[in-house]
This record gives C-alpha cells, sequence and structure tokens, in this order.
C-alpha cells in the first residue's frame, strides 16, 4: 500500500523524471515558481485526455499567473510522446515508469475493476507554490472540472 503522501503546507517530495519533448522534470528545476504536479493513469484513454485537453485549454491563463504544469503517468515515454502530438499538449508529459514519483505523493493506490484488485494511479493534483510547499491537492479528480479548480486555486496563491 502506498503512504498518504504530503499534505497541503508540507514541502512537496523531491523528482526528477523524464518527460516528452526530451525534457527532464524535477523538483529542483522548478524550484522559484509555482507548479502543478498532476496524476494520471494512463495516456490517450478517454478521461486523461479530456483532463489533459482542458488543461492545454487553459495554459495561456495558467502562464499569466507563471505556473508551470507536469502530468505525470506510469506510461513509458513513447506512448507518452504519441499523446503528447496527437493532442498538441505543449505542457511536459513526466514518466513515472516505476511509480517512485506516485508512491512519494500518494497517489499509488490499489483500486478495483470488475471485482478485480490492482495498484494504479490515482487521477490526483498538486498545487505548490514557488517555494515548493504543497499549496493544495486536489484527490480522485474529475477530468471535466479540474482546469477550472487549478486555475482558481492559482489565482489565490
Amino acid at each position: 500500500m502506498s503512504e498518504a503522501g504530503p499534505v497541503e503546507g508540507q514541502a512537496a517530495p523531491e523528482f526528477s523524471m523524464p518527460a516528452s519533448g526530451g525534457r527532464t522534470v524535477s523538483l529542483d528545476g522548478l524550484r522559484g515558481k509555482p507548479f502543478l504536479l498532476y496524476f494520471y493513469p494512463k495516456a490517450d484513454t478517454p478521461g486523461c485526455t479530456k483532463q489533459a485537453c482542458g488543461i492545454q485549454e487553459a495554459l495561456p491563463q495558467l502562464g499569466k499567473l507563471g505556473l508551470t504544469v507536469v502530468g505525470v503517468s506510469p506510461d513509458k515515454l513513447p506512448p507518452i510522446e504519441k499523446f503528447a502530438a496527437k493532442f498538441g499538449l505543449e505542457f511536459p508529459l513526466a514518466s513515472d515508469e516505476d511509480h517512485t514519483v506516485a508512491e512519494a505523493y500518494g497517489t499509488w493506490v490499489e483500486k478495483s475493476m470488475y471485482g478485480k484488485k490492482y495498484m494504479g494511479m490515482e487521477r490526483s493534483s498538486f498545487l505548490v507554490d514557488a517555494e515548493g510547499k504543497v499549496a493544495k491537492i486536489w484527490r480522485k479528480v474529475k477530468p471535466e472540472a479540474h482546469a477550472a479548480e487549478v486555475l482558481k486555486a492559482a489565482q489565490a496563491l
């Protein structure tokens, strides 16, 4: 079972992951500016696509607030690159193949489908302030409404 992950007001757990577009995303690299780290189960599935496209649409407004967005899934980089290209996703999508980062954030959880239990990624997001502290946490995110919620919270930072 995964740990609970950080709570609001705590320092964000360290991370460094390969990301789409030949990028690497890390806590150190993002220090000094606010960012959203959002965890999603699988590239190019309906809910994840809705969520990613909603965030892509909100990028200009989020950018005005100085907010960087990073999506994280347990997928390998090739499917992530395909997903980013297919939907024109400009923000980095990171590969957390061994789910180390998901476990640090408490988003690698037991799930259940058709009576089968398995470990998987919980759709969750963490808004981290410029000091590297977790400002807001969303668990079990609704893909459709997420971008608007993030925008509202980011404006309050």
